[in-house]
């Protein structure tokens, strides 16, 4: 671990773009203690996901105490969750976020191996995917989880 990642380590939580007054976007939050998972998360998917769909306005956790802080004191339409994040993955994480803050909260989980699949299952996520980021599966898959927010 590098001096900017044990940097990031401390509850760091930015705002990755400028909110817009005049256009509701979409609030996601990305869970990584890696600032290149992070930013690459938020590289695939980009600040439109899916034409017609309003942007995204992503906001960064790279500790599961921030995150967990933040989940608590805003509403997000979705949650990004590296399952390979050191203390608390993202599959803890989202569990507990489920089972403490909002049973219906959206959110992805991102694996390091497809043998840590079942286990991610337990934490019932919207959608598994591995590590390497496929751009296209991780913005379709958020695409998807935005859309439904749109029609309910």
């Amino acid at each position: 671990m590098n001096v900017e990642d044990t940097m990031a380590n401390e509850v760091e939580a930015t705002n990755a773009t400028s909110n817009n007054v005049d256009e509701k976007s979409f609030e996601v939050l990305v869970y990584s203690d890696n600032r290149d998972t992070r930013n690459e998360v938020m590289q695939s998917v980009g600040r439109r996901v899916a034409k017609g769909l309003p942007p995204i306005n992503w906001t960064e956790a790279a500790t599961w105490e921030g995150a967990y802080l933040l989940v608590e004191e805003n509403q997000y339409d979705m949650l990004i969750l590296d399952g390979e994040a050191a203390k608390l993955g993202g599959i803890g994480f989202g569990k507990m976020v489920r089972d403490e803050l909002d049973p219906n909260m959206p959110f992805v989980i991102l694996i390091g191996r497809p043998q840590d699949e079942w286990l991610a299952r337990v934490a019932n996520p919207n959608q598994i995917l591995e590590h390497p980021i496929d751009p296209r599966s991780l913005s379709a898959s958020v695409a998807e989880i935005l859309k439904e927010k749109v029609r309910n």
